[in-house]
């Protein structure tokens, strides 16, 4: 692991603006721990597996292409992060940012969205890792009883919910052990499919790689449109390395350089192992088997018995993305609450462990009984209420992209670095996000496109989910507001010129208001 000790403060780096002191605990993981987090966040393994299926579907051999492409905003708005992370290292992160540069309004709306995204994908990775924890040892009627799969799910979100209570250390310590066994099972399966598909070992159906693959300029706008609605989203979860901030070694510089190669390593694992997978199966393979590729790709690569290490890269993916799930929400309700944007109980601080257990142990419990009572009602809608998580998550990382122009827009014209990485990139993959949020929103409108194919008030219910959760947030707002309006008058803040170069600091938890 990495060394404990903070580094020196470099004199003429800017200095971050004064954070409150949560209480949280300082300089507790380093910066390999972050990227780690961020990586893991993101559930490459099972991203993989439910996704690369759908993205040969439209665009067939281009699906490496795709990824590329899909990478594009998500680095963008990574570079965003970066920098608004150097300004402000609060724990809140898109919260704080927002409501910093745009207002206290849109900072609520930007932090309920992770908040009710993280909730929702819980009980997705909770009910994979259920499904996966039978498959692996073949017990195949528990797999098929939704009962036992949802109680091992219910039993994975209450594991991990106690790893985070119990200190940020040992959760970084457990995404190590976790993302290492995924990555390594994934390298593997690269290779092995490669080696068989270049000596003739492969089904007659495999195809040697072509650099055309992964070329972007062979699509047409119709199939980049379609398919980065598919592939964008497998990249969401490399912002966790931020929202550790405040309990990172150099919180104002490690975690946002953690964000934006989190990314960048996200997109070599995905370019390898869609390209692996392609050449050793073809494109009608991966598209018959568009629910769980991997799985399938598994028992032909590996062969049994060691085809289970392709399902244990599945499980510790869904394993690992739940624990670090709830970290991000813990810690954004923690920062809302302090700002007096919540309720206060959850801005309290465990004495021993120094983590926001309040809020970690709520997160958990809101998480199982979203979990549980879709399981109950209809799974259909379980599936419908996952559809809906590309608006929350292109809403909030759009947001944060266009704040962080925003915010720094006295700093745009002081360099060619400036104008083009704080202000072209965020605002460009923001925008692209926000096309995204609104082409996705449209498509779910139609009945047709939902998981259940059935009709709420004449709407899809992916967006049904999806408006409803807009307005009790709406609501939850003007509850707060009314209770305690001092924080809903905060005005919308700026960098002042010359804060990158170390001039001045960035403004304070009172800001500098326009």
């Amino acid at each position: 692991m990495e060394s404990a000790a903070v580094p020196a403060p470099d004199a003429a780096a800017p200095r971050p603006s004064g954070v409150e002191d949560k209480g949280l605990k300082k300089n507790a993981i380093g910066f390999v721990s972050s990227v780690v987090i961020g990586v893991a966040s993101t559930a490459p393994g099972y991203s993989l597996a439910a996704t690369l299926g759908f993205v040969a579907a439209a665009v067939a051999l281009q699906s490496p292409a795709i990824l590329l492409v899909s990478f594009i905003p998500m680095f963008l708005v990574a570079g965003g992060y970066y920098y608004m992370n150097k300004a402000d290292p609060d724990c809140g992160t898109s919260f704080s940012w927002v409501t910093k540069a745009m207002g206290p309004q849109l900072g609520w709306l930007a932090g309920w969205a992770i908040v009710v995204a993280d909730i929702i994908v819980m009980a997705n990775l909770a009910q994979i890792a259920g499904l996966y924890s039978f498959e692996l040892f073949d017990l195949n009627t528990l797999a098929e009883s939704t009962v036992a799969v949802t109680a091992v799910g219910v039993i994975w979100i209450l594991i991990m919910t106690a790893i985070v209570v119990i200190g940020i250390e040992l959760s970084a310590k457990t995404q190590v052990g976790l993302l290492a066994a995924e990555i390594f099972t994934l390298a593997l399966f690269s290779i092995v499919a490669l080696i068989k598909v270049y000596s003739g070992s492969a089904p007659s159906t495999s195809i040697h790689p072509s650099l055309s693959w992964i070329n972007p300029f062979s699509l047409t706008p119709s199939e980049i449109s379609a398919g980065m609605l598919l592939a964008v989203f497998i990249y969401w979860g490399w912002d966790t390395t931020a929202t550790v901030n405040e309990e990172t070694e150099d919180p104002g510089e490690a975690p946002g350089k953690a964000t934006v190669i989190s990314t960048v390593i996200l997109l070599g694992i995905y370019i390898v192992v869609a390209v692996a997978a392609q050449s050793y199966a073809g494109v009608h393979n991966l598209v018959a088997n568009q629910e769980d590729v991997l799985s399938t790709l598994g028992s032909e690569v590996f062969g049994s018995p060691l085809d289970k290490i392709l399902i244990i890269a599945v499980l510790s993916s869904a394993a690992a993305s739940t624990q670090t799930t709830i970290l991000p929400t813990a810690r954004t309700t923690l920062s809302m609450a302090r700002a007096h944007a919540m309720p206060q109980s959850l801005g309290k601080i465990h004495p021993r462990f120094l983590t926001p257990h309040v809020s970690t142990i709520i997160m958990g419990g809101l998480s199982i009984l979203w979990y549980v009572g879709l399981t109950i009602v209809s799974e259909d809608i379980l599936f419908d209420s996952l559809a809906a998580l590309g608006l929350m998550i292109a809403f909030y990382i759009g947001i944060t992209g266009f704040a962080c122009t925003i915010y720094y827009r006295r700093e745009l014209t002081r360099s060619v670095k400036n104008f083009f990485f704080i202000g072209v990139g965020p605002t460009v993959g923001g925008l692209i996000l926000f096309y995204l949020l609104i082409k996705n929103g449209i498509e779910l409108a139609d009945p047709a496109n939902s998981e259940s194919g059935n009709s709420w008030f004449g709407i899809g219910p992916p967006l049904v989910i999806a408006v409803f959760f807009l307005l009790l947030g709406v609501v939850l707002m003007w509850v707060q507001w009314k209770k305690v309006p001092a924080f809903f008058k905060r005005k919308p803040e700026v960098v002042p010129a010359g804060f990158l170069e170390g001039e001045v600091e960035a403004p304070g938890p009172t800001g500098v208001a326009e």
